[in-house]
């Protein structure tokens, strides 16, 4: 060979192993036979017919178990136990470890994990690395190709005929036919389409799943009531969760989730004592309701539209109320001696560009007063209600359906969840039809798939209620219909996997990378609005009635009565 002949690529086959008996030389395949046979001397090795194992892989196994042309490329690692079928390949920088069985012709990306054992954790004072390991392993059907940058998690079985897309971390068994992608790894689309299963089928496993949650919640309720409850506080109070301060919300949360799981007051005192206590904190000056101290007692609310820490319960406490078949004794007076101008003032106070949500609620909580005002006789000054609604339609953006404006921080957050808070108080309560409601799907739609918010490890229960809602108030729309289905399916399939058994729900999901975050702690406010999310998730699905029961609450779907 000279200087100018082209140097062979001595890796080249290495690299590319599913070409070597088409063009290795004798040499070479003498070479190959010879690694064969010294790995073939191991307890637990067979190799088939026109294998190849790459002298650079890392093959420290108790079993291996190569079906007949199956390849492992330079760099692969594998241990634990490997059975393979026929004409498998593990590309370059495979890790395969644990129990891991492949079917016939598996494809398997560069620097993809197929990891079929688990580390334990459940002692914190002993060293993960210290604690037992646990191996349920994974099982690879026929014909399936998994892409590069993959990880395949312990106990996935993945179907025949499936496709795993580059990138994907599978965390969940894989249909056949089915391709799948993303973190964690959802259907995309389906290479097999008459596996697919039917939109009954899917239908038929979603009512399954929601009335297995709904029989478990139902039958844990009143452990989950007493957890949170505290009789030495002022006569017996309601925390969120335990070691927390007794709030007016916990008060009202509670009453919101004994009616929804067991259709009464809860059993920690008579309801009449419980109507009693929530219409004596109403402050007959201003008509709102204070805050609670640490000792129980109460802090008088302040004075005008609205003092921040008595707004939300003008919802709390009313709808509280009225799920006890009661209602304040008095108005809002706040809003009911305001006039047009003075209510139009306070919406233009707000900072709907740099926090609609705060604005919405704002709004939320004038819409709310306004329906408790006219239940006991008190409509307010003539033409306030038509101002306010006036202002909204006047004030909607026609290219969102929405009231303020995106920000590069947080995307559609603010605006998306505003929504919610203002049409809940306003067009929902009222039963009024929202303003462009093709271009509100538009935009939810858009915000639901900004993965800071909805990926399952950082949703929470304010993010994805201010999604659902909004879908479920303009529903009748048709638009973008079959989009809806499939978010709401997978959303809800989230959220029933987010209960802790006997606790409830947190606000925040918990998750591995979430430990520690006390918004995970299961409370009454997650459980009170995750067991809400759930009931408008189902009912755009078409599954609400196996949950058998509807909010009746803060977070009814229906218009005021």
């Amino acid at each position: 060979m000279t200087d100018d002949e082209p140097q062979p690529d001595r890796l080249r086959h290495d690299y590319s192993p599913w070409l070597f008996w088409t063009e290795a030389d004798e040499e070479a395949r003498e070479r190959q036979l010879r690694h064969q046979r010294e790995l073939g001397r191991r307890a637990g090795y067979t190799i088939g017919e026109r294998c190849f194992v790459s002298g650079l892989a890392s093959v420290q196994n108790e079993e291996l178990r190569l079906g007949r042309w199956t390849s492992v490329a330079a760099g692969a690692h594998l241990t634990g136990s490997l059975r393979t079928g026929s004409e498998c390949t593990m590309n370059a920088y495979t890790v395969i470890r644990g129990t891991v069985e492949l079917g016939n012709s598996v494809r398997i990306g560069a620097h993809t994990s197929l990891l079929g054992f688990n580390h334990t954790f459940s002692d914190p004072d002993i060293e993960v690395h210290r604690q037992p390991l646990t191996s349920l392993g994974i099982r690879v059907g026929d014909d399936v190709w998994i892409g590069s940058h993959v990880v395949v998690l312990d106990g996935v079985t993945i179907g025949d005929r499936a496709v795993v897309a580059a990138g994907a971390v599978v965390t969940r068994d894989v249909p056949a036919g089915a391709v799948v992608g993303g973190n964690p790894a959802k259907v995309i689309k389906w290479r097999v389409p008459q596996l697919a299963p039917s939109a009954s089928a899917r239908t038929d496993d979603l009512a399954d799943a929601v009335a297995e949650f709904a029989d478990t919640a139902r039958a844990q309720a009143e452990e989950i009531l007493a957890r949170c409850f505290e009789p030495s506080l002022g006569g017996g109070l309601f925390v969120d969760r335990p070691g927390a301060a007794p709030t007016v919300r916990a008060q009202c949360d509670a009453i919101e989730i004994a009616d929804l799981l067991l259709g009464r007051a809860p059993g920690q005192l008579p309801a009449a004592e419980q109507v009693e206590r929530l219409r004596s904190w109403q402050d007959p000056k201003t008509g709102m309701v204070g805050e609670l101290l640490p000792d129980g007692n109460q802090r008088l609310p302040g004075d005008g539209l609205f003092d921040p820490d008595a707004a939300y319960h003008v919802l709390s406490v009313g709808y509280a109320l009225e799920l006890l078949d009661s209602a304040f004794p008095s108005p809002v007076h706040v809003v009911a001696e305001a006039g047009p101008d003075r209510l139009i003032e306070g919406l233009e106070e707000q900072r709907w560009e740099t926090n609609a949500w705060n604005a919405g609620h704002w709004a939320d909580v004038l819409g709310t007063a306004v329906h408790w005002n006219r239940k006991v006789g008190h409509p307010g000054r003539p033409g306030a209600a038509e101002a306010v609604f006036g202002w909204l339609l006047t004030h909607v953006d026609p290219m969102t359906g929405m009231w303020g404006s995106a920000r590069p921080e947080d995307g559609l957050l603010q605006i998306v969840n505003g929504f919610y808070r203002v049409s809940r108080g306003t067009f929902a309560q009222f039963g009024l039809p929202v303003p462009y409601p093709e271009r509100v799907i538009d935009t939810v739609l858009t915000h639901s798939r900004d993965v800071r918010f909805v990926r399952p490890d950082r949703q929470n229960a304010c993010n994805i209620l201010d999604i659902a809602h909004p879908l479920w108030l303009t529903r009748q729309s048709g638009h973008r219909d079959d989009e809806i289905v499939q978010l709401a399916g997978g959303l809800l399939r989230d959220a029933l996997g987010h209960w802790t058994d006997r606790l409830g729900f947190g606000f925040r999901a918990p998750h591995p990378a979430t430990v520690g975050d006390p918004a995970t702690t299961p409370g009454l406010q997650g459980t009170e609005m995750w067991l809400a999310v759930i009931w408008l998730l189902a009912d755009l699905v078409g599954v609400s009635e196996a949950l058998e029961y509807r909010p009746r609450g803060v977070h009814r779907p229906i218009p005021a009565p």
